[in-house]
């Protein structure tokens, strides 16, 4: 694989990456290690913590997420779960995924600069 390739891969990924940590806590709460390690298995890309605990973040502060402190024997341990608000956006990005790419370019940039470009 080049370069090239390897980027465009790595950025279509952080791209999607608050979509995809929206997507696992729907399937159950999980915690911020748990996230990280299905979304390296998901991607099969090595995504590090730094990474994702600032998205954890950003969400929970966003009311997308919500995250609840539990204790493991010594530890503490933050799980997250989805809230309506997030269940909500979810929704409207799995909704643009089943759309035809010209109506994903339509609901983007307008119908006007769609017919520019559309080759009919």
């Amino acid at each position: 694989m080049s370069e090239v390739e390897r980027d465009l891969i790595k950025a279509i990924i952080r791209g999607m990456s608050r979509s995809i940590i929206l997507w696992l806590v729907d399937e159950k709460p999980m915690s911020g290690y748990s996230i990280v390690k299905e979304m390296k298995r998901l991607t099969g890309q090595n995504i590090h913590s730094g990474i994702v605990y600032p998205l954890l973040y950003e969400l929970e502060e966003n009311g997308l997420i919500a995250g609840k402190w539990s204790q493991k024997g010594r530890r503490r341990i933050k799980h997250y779960a989805i809230t309506e608000k997030g269940k909500k956006l979810l929704g409207k990005i799995k909704e643009l995924f089943e759309m035809p790419v010209k109506e994903v370019l339509k609901d983007l940039i307008g119908e006007e600069q769609t017919k520019q470009i559309s080759p009919e």
